[in-house]
């Protein structure tokens, strides 16, 4: 019996070079580059959820990356073929794991390999900080078009850097800022404690407290964060409940001149809120890797390119790429196919979601 295998959402098309090393005579591998709408989105039409199960309905494995194509129960519903899923990282928050356990799919994970005492998030979180406050987009685009010093840059060093969530990333991403640039840090969610900010300090290899006596990780209120941070940076998992977390009231709090920087997932902020904040140039910019509907619809807003213009905030975006490194796709491959193998000769899988 030939498997067969559906691999999903490889915009660089990087997943050949893996699972076409399988056996033709044993797997068929099918690739789908493009992602359609995701089934569960309220702007998603019955055309295009239909035109989803329609391409997925005869496969008995499906390879994802991430969360590009979520796996919400009512499409799970309608693949009775379905067998294996093969995703990535330790979790997927896209994929309904309550029906794939009761219907005995198997839903694979991966191990990060990290290739130097940094994550790949953390390096795009201070890039994009960087970028947006010091124009560089901007700038680019100026000098090319034949101008010379259109704006001014925002320095950061010895500013305050709010961190809306402090884990892992978040207690990376501040002992960074903290150590290179001198920035104060000062951090919120909704369950933090000055004693858990003491900890991820430590965690990060720095004291709890500077030689004067104030806090290395400071834990706030949440209008303190918003009303006294010049970078808001997002570092929470999206859960039914920090879904929609901040909204027009948080953002309005930001001084005219902070930096709002998201590269966690696009629906923990109030979509509308966040574009009505920059349409009226309320804060001085925004520094985006994540969004409500990805891939971006070709008429998305955040594809314009008048931001900054006109009273407007500068925004600078990214295609959810803060993860997207070269060696940690290819082992998140490389893995994915191993599992395949394991899975077809019925041997027991490393790594399971659940």
């Amino acid at each position: 019996m030939v498997i067969s295998i559906a691999v999903l959402d490889d915009y660089q098309g990087l997943a050949p070079t893996y699972f076409d090393k399988l056996d033709p005579s044993s797997f068929n591998v099918t690739y789908f580059p493009d992602t359609l709408r995701p089934y569960n989105h309220a702007e998603t039409p019955e055309t295009t959820k239909n035109a989803l199960v329609k391409r997925l309905e005869s496969f008995d494995v499906i390879a994802t990356m991430r969360e590009r194509t979520p796996f919400p129960r009512e499409l799970i519903d309608r693949l009775p073929r379905l067998k294996l899923l093969l995703s990535c990282g330790n979790r997927n928050k896209a994929i309904d794991m309550e029906i794939c356990r009761d219907r005995g799919i198997p839903v694979t994970a991966t191990e990060d390999r990290k290739m130097g005492p940094v994550d790949s998030t953390s390096e795009h979180v201070v890039a994009m900080i960087l970028a947006g406050c010091r124009n560089i987009p901007q700038n680019d685009a100026a000098v090319k078009a034949g101008q010379w010093q259109t704006s001014f840059v925002t320095a950061i060093s010895g500013k305050t850097l709010g961190l809306v969530g402090l884990g892992r990333l978040g207690g990376s991403v501040a002992r960074i800022m903290s150590v290179a640039f001198g920035m104060k840090i000062i951090a919120w969610s909704s369950n933090l404690t000055q004693d858990a900010a003491d900890e991820q300090a430590i965690a990060q290899g720095l004291p709890v407290e500077s030689a004067g006596g104030e806090k290395t990780f400071k834990a706030v209120s949440r209008e303190e964060l918003f009303r006294t941070a010049d970078v808001v940076s997002v570092h929470l998992v999206l859960s039914d409940r920090s879904r929609g977390l901040i909204t027009a009231n948080d953002l309005c709090e930001m001084k005219p001149s902070s930096f709002f920087v998201n590269t966690s997932r696009g629906p923990l902020v109030v979509e509308q809120d966040l574009l009505g904040v920059l349409r009226a140039g309320k804060i001085r910019g925004a520094a985006l890797d994540v969004f409500d509907l990805e891939p971006l619809p070709a008429d998305s807003e955040w594809r314009s390119s008048e931001w900054g213009q006109n009273g407007k905030s500068q925004v600078l975006v990214t295609p959810h790429v803060a993860y997207v490194e070269e060696d940690l796709i290819k082992g998140f491959y490389e893995q994915q196919v191993e599992d395949v193998l394991r899975w077809s000769e019925g041997k027991e899988l490393k790594r399971t979601m659940y």
